[in-house]
């Protein structure tokens, strides 16, 4: 007999205390059959990233695991007057179509717009929308999203710096950068993870790499002018190589 992919667990909300229930995807199913380069990953069954977001059916509540657990009086204030006094009891506790779980994200944003919710849940929201649009195949929106989520990014990594840990931060900005069609601040951010001796994340530093030549043949098929530190790097690299 087949496993079911979802299995319920009970969560407490966080601004009414109230417990229900919300779905998961079992461990054994999270495997993807194919990710893109800014970690949208793509599954044969049940997504799960579609059940991320967690809404208090009795409030309207929406969060996220990493979401703030204590909500202070002027955060309560807020939701209670934006969002809760408007909620409309529904339960989104089963599984999820793709609308579904597009409405569960924008609930979730607005809930976290409303009690100015920490940058990096803000900005894992908004990217997490542009990859629904991408599974919709709406380009448009999709772009519109990814500026979002990169404003977003950005000022995770102003405010909270990296301390030569945060490669994937820094990968992201260079991808959703070249995505959006900003290649030039897409090399800066690749660079950062390909030239900083104090990021040792082996992984990202090889898919930085990976981006930064797809990125070059693409500003050169598009007749843009290399910048200047591309071509250091393509320089030091001739140097390097045993033909050179």
């Amino acid at each position: 007999m087949e496993l079911e992919p979802l299995y319920k667990v009970k969560v407490k909300c966080h601004y009414c205390e109230t417990e229900y229930d919300t779905s998961r995807v079992r461990p054994s199913l999270k495997r993807p059959y194919r990710t893109d380069s800014d970690f949208c990953a793509y599954y044969k069954q049940e997504n799960p990233d579609f059940y991320v977001v967690r809404i208090c059916p009795e409030c309207g509540f929406a969060s996220t695991e990493n979401a703030t657990e204590h909500l202070n009086d002027i955060q309560r204030k807020a939701f209670k007057e934006q969002i809760g006094n408007r909620w409309e009891k529904r339960d989104y506790s089963g599984a999820r179509t793709l609308q579904q779980a597009m409405d569960s994200y924008k609930l979730g944003l607005l809930c976290a717009q409303v009690i100015q919710e920490k940058d990096r849940v803000v900005a894992g929201l908004l990217h997490h929308i542009a990859w629904l649009y991408r599974y919709m195949e709406d380009h448009d929106q999709e772009n519109r999203f990814l500026e979002f989520s990169l404003e977003a990014y950005v000022k995770v990594f102003e405010r909270e710096g990296t301390g030569g840990n945060e490669a994937k931060l820094l990968y992201l900005l260079g991808e959703l950068n070249r995505r959006i069609g900003r290649f030039h601040e897409a090399v800066k951010w690749f660079g950062r993870v390909i030239h900083d001796k104090r990021i040792t994340d082996a992984a990202m530093i090889r898919a930085s790499r990976e981006q930064w030549a797809l990125l070059r043949e693409q500003m050169i098929s598009s007749k843009m002018e290399l910048p200047a530190e591309m071509i250091d790097t393509d320089k030091e690299a001739a140097k390097r190589s045993p033909i050179g």
